[in-house]
């Protein structure tokens, strides 16, 4: 799906559910994707007049724990006051 300048990476529909998913790459000598990601997130959303959305955060950068160790869940809110946004990074 294309909204404005960019393209949304997962919008997934199924009967009455419609849902918007961001996936960022974090490499070495890259800053945290978090903010990039939920003003695209944000957008995107705003397009498809949702309210919920989820950005997936890939940590590929070198000398981390196991992807176990590190996943991590949490919600988010985006500048237009998005409150629902779940950022799952590992």
């Amino acid at each position: 799906m294309t909204l404005g300048s960019g393209r949304m990476d997962i919008c997934l529909r199924y009967q009455d559910l419609t849902l918007g998913m961001e996936l960022k790459v974090w490499r070495d000598g890259k800053k945290d994707p978090l903010h990039e990601g939920l003003e695209q997130l944000d957008k995107y959303l705003s397009g498809l007049s949702l309210d919920t959305g989820w950005l997936v955060i890939f940590d590929r950068r070198s000398g981390l724990p196991s992807i176990s160790d590190r996943t991590t869940t949490e919600t988010a809110t985006t500048q237009a006051g998005r409150r629902n946004i779940i950022v799952i990074r590992g």
